[in-house]
């Protein structure tokens, strides 16, 4: 086993988890419950960590934890083409209508 990445919090460590999962590179969460004891204990050694299970997926591992870290977060709005309402740049459906704001011609961001 070789620990891969450190996550500053439980949820961060989740995502880093299934986004290995999905790429067939099993790994494991470790201090998932440290955060409790981080008075007690240096803050760093709280933080959640992210272990691979075979050190020959290190380097693949590292790519997709680097893709990760490095892709854009959208912000903004986006409006629908069914309704009109306004929705986050990261929604695939609208939150009034339910309709596909992937198939907007225009994604307008505001």
């Amino acid at each position: 086993m070789k620990k891969i990445y450190s996550a500053s919090n439980l949820m961060e460590a989740q995502i880093v988890l299934d986004l290995l999962e999905h790429a067939y590179i099993p790994a494991k969460i470790f201090n998932q419950h440290a955060q409790g004891v981080a008075g007690e204990i240096p803050f760093t050694h709280a933080y959640p960590e992210i272990w691979i299970i075979r050190e020959d997926d290190f380097e693949r591992a590292k790519r997709i934890i680097d893709t990760y870290e490095n892709t854009p977060v959208a912000t903004g709005n986006v409006q629908c083409p069914s309704c009109g309402e306004d929705n986050p740049a990261n929604f695939q459906l609208c939150w009034k209508c339910g309709g596909g704001l992937e198939m907007a011609e225009n994604r307008q961001f505001t």
